[in-house]
């Protein structure tokens, strides 16, 4: 039985485009086996592509938001890239995994767009100068424990963590951090990748990714601090 995915193989991007986000919009079965998965979509099989799909999209856009000056040309990333895997699943070696191949296939495509824009720039130049943690929350030089915690970090109770109205603050607070920090914490923290995931999918070296999950980190906290002082006062 030839399958839509047969079809798009031959066909425009516009029509890659089209059953891409056709199949974001149906439900799928979780795919555990990525030998299994790789496989399948070396068979053409269109349930994978929809898995895939399913489990990479959302992130795929946002990643290459990072890139690119509007949301219209991070999708249209997404798109070529997802026609990219298409295309090239059958010459995939395994050396690394599917996730960090399509990320990577992702994040070249995605400064190639940028640089066309004149937009590429180092991720130091992204970020703001600005310390992570207030420098008073610190220390002072003439402390007899110079430069260790003033104010520590306060112990947040589990059942306010778990609370929807304080998962909400997390997500806006995520959600406004810079393009960098918000996609490395989400990528670390949300979904659950490991520093060599993150650094080889975006091509950060270990030092970047580090400071800037710290600095994202960071931010989340104050604003959840700032809520449950709020909330309690």
């Amino acid at each position: 039985m030839r399958s839509k995915w047969s079809v798009t193989r031959g066909s425009s991007h516009g029509g890659a485009k089209r059953y891409a986000r056709a199949v974001e919009n149906q439900a799928v079965a979780p795919v555990e086996d990525e030998t299994e998965l790789i496989a399948a979509l070396r068979a053409g099989d269109e349930a994978a592509f929809r898995a895939l799909i399913a489990m990479y999209h959302a992130m795929l856009v946002r990643v290459a938001r990072m890139y690119v000056s509007t949301q219209a040309l991070a999708e249209e990333v997404a798109q070529e890239t997802w026609l990219a895997v298409i295309e090239g699943i059958d010459r995939f070696e395994g050396r690394s995994s599917l996730k960090t191949w399509l990320f990577r296939i992702l994040t070249n495509r995605a400064k190639t767009r940028g640089i066309r824009e004149g937009r590429t720039l180092p991720f130091s130049s992204l970020e703001p100068a600005d310390p992570a943690v207030e420098s008073d929350r610190f220390n002072g030089a003439d402390h007899n424990w110079p430069g260790h915690w003033a104010a520590p970090p306060r112990a947040f109770p589990e059942e306010r963590l778990l609370a929807a109205e304080t998962r909400e603050v997390i997500e806006h607070a995520i959600a406004a951090l810079p393009p960098t920090q918000r996609t490395v914490i989400s990528l670390r923290d949300v979904e659950g990748w490991s520093a060599e995931e993150v650094c080889n999918a975006l091509t950060l070296t270990e030092t970047n990714q580090r400071v800037l999950l710290h600095r994202a980190r960071s931010a989340v906290r104050a604003a959840l601090e700032q809520y449950l002082d709020e909330s309690e006062s």
